[in-house]
């Protein structure tokens, strides 16, 4: 039982911590989108398929997929609940993975953060046509 209780309360935490991080990474990016030069911030918005954000066309395959349909009240919703769940449950797996498998771990973390953003932000986003590929966006 305190084995299971120690996975939930470790799935708890890195979930929270995923959160936390994904708020954080928000602050940051508004701060640098303030910071940015006009021609950039153009440049990424034309550069994003269906004239919207790349978690927002992921809330349209999955409504999509399932056969819901969101109006405009609950499609911005739908869009924060997923773009936080994108913090949470990779927080939650790295909390849960980090002292099962070594390489997880690594670099407390960083490795970990390094793999899913290669693998989320610069080859699925594109891959599945939710956002252009990298190299259409500003550095």
């Amino acid at each position: 039982m305190a084995r299971r209780r120690s996975l939930v309360s470790n799935m708890v935490a890195g979930a929270i911590a995923g959160t936390a991080a994904t708020w954080l990474m928000d602050t940051v990016t508004k701060v640098v989108q303030k910071l940015q030069p006009p021609d950039d911030a153009e440049r990424e918005r034309a550069a994003w398929p269906n004239d919207q954000p790349s978690v927002v066309n992921l809330v349209d395959l999955v409504a999509d997929r399932l056969a819901i349909r969101l109006d405009g009240r609950s499609r911005p919703t739908a869009a924060s609940v997923a773009h936080y769940a994108l913090g949470a449950v990779p927080g939650a797996a790295y909390a849960v993975l980090r002292d099962r498998i070594p390489a997880v771990g690594a670099g407390h973390g960083l490795l970990y953060g390094a793999l899913l953003w290669a693998v989320n932000d610069e080859y699925l986003n594109a891959r599945l046509g939710l956002a252009a590929p990298p190299a259409a966006y500003p550095l």
